[in-house]
This record gives C-alpha cells, structure tokens and sequence, in this order.
C-alpha cells in the first residue's frame, strides 16, 4: 500500500489568490528526510501500478505542468518520480523559448501539439503560462494581452478536461538563497556547466521581480476546477514526496480497474494450437 501524504498538508499546498508565494520554501511540514526514501519508494511503486492502468484502460490521461524559477528542480522531480516507468506511456516535452516558426502560428499551438494521447502521462516542463509572464518580460506582448491570453489559456484547461486528461499544475518554489546556492554548485561542478546560461545569472539577478510577476499569474489564474499547487522545494527530498503524493491522489480519483474484455480464445483452444515437440 502506497503511503502517500495526507490530504490536509497536500491542501495546504493549493495557491492562495491573495498571497500566492507568500509560503516558506524551506518549510518542511515536520516531515523528515530519512523517512521520507521508503515512502517514496512506495509511492513510485504505486505510480508504476496507475501508468500500466492508464496504458490498458487507453480512456483518459494524465497531464502534469511543471512551472518554477531556474533552479527549483523541475528536471531533477521528473527524472526521480518517472525513472522506471514504462516509458512508452510517458511523455515529457521541455518547452524552451519559442522558435521563430512557433511565434508566428497562436502560443498555444505547440503545447496543443504534446498533448498525452489516452493511456499516457504527459509532462510539460515549464508551461502555457510563458506565453504570460515570459512573453511579457521579453516584449513580444504588452501588458493589455495578459487577461486575453490568461482566459485563452482557461479555455484550454476546460478543453482537457473535456477530453478526458486530468491536469494538475504545479509550481515549485524556491528562495533565492537556494537559487544562489544551486547556481554555485553549478559554477564549481565541470559536469553541470553545460546548464548555465546568461540568463541564469540574469534571472537570479531578478529573483524577486520575476517572483512578483508569478505571483500576479498564480493569483490570476487559480480556479477551483484547475488549481496551482505551490509547492517548497528548497528541500528536493520534500519536493519529490509532495509532488508524488500529489500525482497519488490524482491517480486514485480515477478510480482505475484492470479492464475485462471478452476472452478472444480458451485456454482449450491455445491448448489445441500448440505445436507438438516432434
């Protein structure tokens, strides 16, 4: 039996429209890490279980949106809860800044094009909601096209749900402390070069800006049929039991059953078809 993370504190993790990330990223809820690995573990094992489900029953998907400063682990939560996992029934498609091509057709489009097909996990890391804050903070939208592209994308998220794949979305949360110090890490490990970039630095540079102009989005966009969870992630141990948990309970409102379809042949008649040793 999975043990996955009880209702209350997962609930304590839903956006709060009047102070968004206002939470402690470093919170640990009184939760331990030498705890935390068997539970994890467990709840990898169910997830496992839930994936071969969905792929059988192929009715109904699961799509997960990943969203967070540099940093917080969005690569790190992907590669820990979906490892093992037949990956013919996860899809995870990383959204970098849009292609030439990509900004002349709508913004939705190309994550209209990564939808997980019934029977699959779909993973977007990072989010239709760049076409909010980061379009924005680039130029190549002003600020009147927020409350337009925010109800474009609302009308998406009922879109899924009508089509039977289930979205939760995430934010994780990190304190630019823990910025700083992942950054550092990155700068002093040759292996973890190849992740830098200028705008690391200049993202770090703006932590608390960046922060705001997330918040103003989570607070705009936090709907009862289609909530955010925020989540802390200064701690990754914590990070990954509280975004299984999550996935957990969203596994069990599906209520999934192995299907029962109509035997195509008897075990008389595979008795009967099996070659003889002469």
């Amino acid at each position: 039996m999975h043990e996955r993370l009880p209702d209350l504190l997962l609930d304590s993790c839903r956006c709060d429209p009047a102070a968004p990330l206002a939470g402690d990223p470093a919170r640990t809820f009184g939760l331990h890490k030498g705890a935390s690995n068997p539970r994890l573990t467990a709840l990898k094992s169910y997830l496992d279980e839930q994936q071969q489900l969905l792929w059988a029953n192929r009715q109904q998907a699961v799509l997960l949106w990943l969203q967070g400063p540099d940093c917080s682990g969005k690569d790190g939560v992907i590669r820990q809860l979906f490892c093992g996992l037949n990956p013919q029934g996860v899809q995870v498609s990383n959204f970098q800044l849009p292609s030439a091509a990509e900004r002349a057709e709508h913004f939705l489009e190309r994550y209209r094009r990564r939808l997980p097909a019934p029977g699959s996990i779909g993973v977007f890391n990072r989010t239709p909601y760049e076409g909010v804050v980061a379009d924005r903070q680039d130029g190549f939208i002003q600020a009147r096209e927020t409350a337009p592209r925010l109800e474009q994308i609302a009308q998406f998220e009922r879109q899924l749900q009508a089509e039977g794949i289930h979205l939760l979305k995430v934010y994780l949360q990190i304190s630019p402390a823990e910025q700083f110090k992942r950054l550092r890490k990155r700068l002093l490990t040759p292996r973890k070069h190849w992740k830098l970039s200028p705008a690391d630095l200049q993202g770090h540079r703006q932590f608390h800006q960046h922060q705001a102009e997330w918040a103003s989005t989570l607070s705009a966009s936090q709907r009862p049929e289609a909530p955010w969870y925020v989540l802390p992630a200064d701690h990754k141990w914590l990070r990954n039991l509280l975004l299984a948990s999550l996935l957990a309970r969203q596994f069990e409102a599906l209520q999934q059953q192995w299907p029962a379809p109509p035997l195509p042949f008897s075990l008389a008649q595979l008795q009967q078809a099996t070659p003889s040793s002469n």
